[in-house]
């Protein structure tokens, strides 16, 4: 599982997570599947104004087994993107 937070916030997060094609968005992480979950409008959307609240431009990403190279060329290719 890896974390990263994007610069554009947000608008930058929902962009990869709509533009890989390998990663499935869902907010339960785990599994044979490679998931991709954005924290901030999903499971942190209740304490956004709070001292709890995260970065929007979060992206978490477990990774299933599918190719690695696949992987790295689909993710690569969503973050041109934004």
């Amino acid at each position: 599982m890896i974390s990263f937070i994007l610069h554009g916030g947000e608008t930058a997060a929902r962009m990869v997570a709509n533009e890989t094609k390998l990663f499935t968005l869902a907010e339960s992480l785990g599994g044979v599947e490679s998931l991709i979950e954005l924290p901030a409008p999903m499971t942190h959307a209740s304490v956004a104004d709070s001292p709890l609240a995260i970065d929007p431009g979060l992206v978490r990403i477990s990774v299933g087994i599918e190719h690695v190279q696949d992987l790295i060329d689909d993710l690569g290719q969503a973050l041109k993107k934004c």
